[in-house]
């Protein structure tokens, strides 16, 4: 009971679905419950990852929280978003959710190096209807994006990557990306790790955040989102 009220949850996500580490279960599965719920495509999407995580076949936390698909997703639509890429995307949920946010004619280019994992990405967003929005390219990421064209076309950009390559991916995505375009950064928090960094992609996490913070080309909010979702608007 909180306040008087019964405080009704949802069963539990299974177990290899990530949560923010900054929420208990509990406040998790409340959170979802009082989200947008995925539909049926996105809901066996999530399981289907989780399972190959408890399996040992992919690292559970690749998969982005259920919420933050949500909210990719409700932006994606809300933003008007037309032309979108996005880098490092596993499965291919977040990628669903932004395919399903574009407009008919859209269009979302999305960059993986392993033909596995975006093998599963593929057949589900066949099943959702949305093959036909996304131009995956596989190879390595940052050649990828160099290679584009450097005319300022994107409305939004999604980084879930490699995160040394970060700070590389922002300077490759600024002038790609239009006035008031948006870029979001997944795993700005690092677990907590950013107070005291341990790793290389740690300490990288945190010069980045400093360097974005003081950037005057970016509008800069980092969210206590799942694993910290900073936004980036280009002024």
């Amino acid at each position: 009971m909180i306040g008087g009220y019964a405080v009704l949850t949802p069963p539990p996500a299974p177990g290899m679905t990530p949560r923010s580490f900054l929420l208990t279960p509990e406040l998790a599965d409340h959170v979802r419950a009082s989200s947008e719920p995925l539909d049926e495509v996105a809901a066996d999407l999530v399981a289907e990852t989780a399972a190959m995580a408890e399996r040992g076949e992919a690292p559970a936390t690749f998969q982005i929280a259920v919420e933050q698909g949500v909210l990719m997703q409700l932006l994606t639509r809300a933003l008007g978003v037309r032309r979108a890429l996005e880098i490092g995307t596993f499965t291919g949920f977040s990628a669903l959710c932004i395919a399903r946010g574009l407009p008919a004619d859209g269009s979302l280019v999305c960059l993986d190096r392993s033909e596995e994992w975006t093998a599963v990405a593929r057949r589900y967003w066949e099943r959702a209807g949305v093959a036909d929005r996304i131009d995956l390219r596989l190879g390595n990421a940052l050649d990828t994006l160099r290679a584009m064209s450097e005319e300022p076309v994107l409305d939004l950009a999604f980084v879930d990557a490699d995160k040394t390559g970060y700070r590389d991916y922002v300077e490759e995505l600024y002038p790609r990306v239009r006035q008031n375009g948006v870029v979001l950064l997944d795993n700005t928090l690092r677990g907590g790790r950013v107070l005291a960094p341990e790793s290389d992609d740690d300490h990288a996490v945190v010069a980045l955040n400093a360097a974005l913070a003081a950037d005057p080309r970016w509008e800069t909010v980092l969210l206590p989102l799942a694993d910290g979702l900073t936004l980036l608007r280009r002024r």
